[in-house]
């Protein structure tokens, strides 16, 4: 796959996380739904009561239980990265995983989520590449992260 065709199938992936947002942001679980594979992979880490998003993807939970504003959404290789905070106690990333319709068409549908409540990330690649190894693709960055102290993992992409 050519970069051109790698940065137009992440544009395609972060506008299919983008549109999750803003249908959880204006209540409209149908269009959640639509983006969501019924058989979704899920992985947490983080305090069991923080599984915010999980809940309200289930219906567990209501909408505003807990507001998911992201501060930024990443596209990286078939993943979208979208990481907040909220003041000092909160902060969260979330990697969604798209699978592509194969064509043209308008994107592609979530298949996999991953949910880290309160835990530093740093995403490396470890496609082997010629002339050099895994690399940092993305890593945390909330504003205050150096005032705390947070559990950090390392996902292998």
């Amino acid at each position: 796959m050519s970069a051109s065709e790698m940065e137009q199938r992440q544009m395609k992936n972060k506008g299919v996380v983008d549109a999750l947002y803003k249908g959880l942001g204006e209540g409209k679980m149908e269009t959640v739904g639509k983006l969501v594979a019924s058989e979704l992979e899920w992985w947490f880490h983080g305090p069991p009561k923080c599984q915010h998003m999980m809940r309200i993807l289930t219906g567990e939970a209501r909408l505003n239980a807990f507001r998911f504003e992201p501060k930024s959404v990443e596209g990286v290789g078939d993943c979208v990265i979208a990481e907040g905070w909220e003041g000092e106690k909160v902060y969260w990333v979330h990697v969604w995983t798209i699978k592509n319709d194969g064509g043209g068409g308008g994107g592609g549908v979530i298949i996999q989520f991953r949910e880290y409540f309160n835990t530093w990330l740093t995403v490396r690649d470890i496609n082997p590449h010629p002339h050099h190894h895994a690399h940092t693709v993305w890593q945390s960055h909330p504003r205050d992260l150096f005032t705390r102290s947070l559990p950090a993992l390392v996902l292998a992409i």
